[in-house]
């Protein structure tokens, strides 16, 4: 059976078309009944397929949040020495979070009644939350911010971003980009950070 996309966009590869292959499922049976069997067989592609692009059934909720890590990842990356570093995290935060429209609301942010309380689920929402974690962690390190505060700016900032990103999926179709969220949550938070030690670097 061919798949189309619930979002509006034809699937252009198979990682998108295992993606709207499962959604399709969890909206049609719920994702505790909906087995990777089932998901590849709605997509036309091998169970390999399907493992060659996800760990686990879990990981299909988060195409879009994992190009979002590997874009955090090479934006801090590109940041200059020279630059201070909490502006610098801030600017480019807010620029990952424009590139999330109204439209670009993760599933499990919005069909909860769907998904359920499932472990798996909430272990690989907790993946990423880390892996950004360590991502914003060593940037700060590297710059000069002793461990044990890079740490709690990293948890400070992650955390308030999911806290923007609830926020964001629970407006509606009149929620604007991620960045409307995340500018009124996050900004403070950094803020604050900032106006404790000068930029922070010690």
């Amino acid at each position: 059976m061919a798949t189309r996309s619930a979002r509006g966009r034809p699937p252009s590869a198979s990682r998108e078309m295992l993606q709207d292959a499962a959604f399709e499922l969890f909206l049609e049976q719920g994702y505790a009944a909906t087995t990777v069997e089932q998901v590849t067989r709605r997509a036309g592609v091998s169970r390999n397929t399907f493992f060659n692009y996800f760990d686990a059934k879990a990981d299909v909720f988060w195409v879009e949040l994992d190009s979002a890590l590997t874009q955090l990842a090479e934006l801090l990356a590109a940041v200059p020495d020279s630059a201070s570093p909490l502006p610098a995290l801030r600017v480019l935060l807010f620029d990952l979070g424009e590139g999330f429209g109204a439209g670009d609301v993760p599933f499990a942010l919005t069909q909860h009644e769907l998904i359920g309380s499932t472990g798996d689920l909430q272990a690989s929402a907790v993946t990423r939350f880390m892996t950004a974690v360590r991502l914003i962690r060593r940037f700060l390190a590297e710059r000069g911010i002793s461990d044990a505060r890079a740490r709690a700016i990293a948890y400070a900032t992650v955390g308030a971003s999911v806290a923007a990103a609830e926020a964001w999926a629970a407006a509606g179709t009149s929620r604007g980009s991620l960045r409307s969220h995340l500018e009124p949550v996050v900004g403070p938070v950094l803020d604050g950070f900032g106006s404790a030690e000068g930029d922070a670097r010690r």
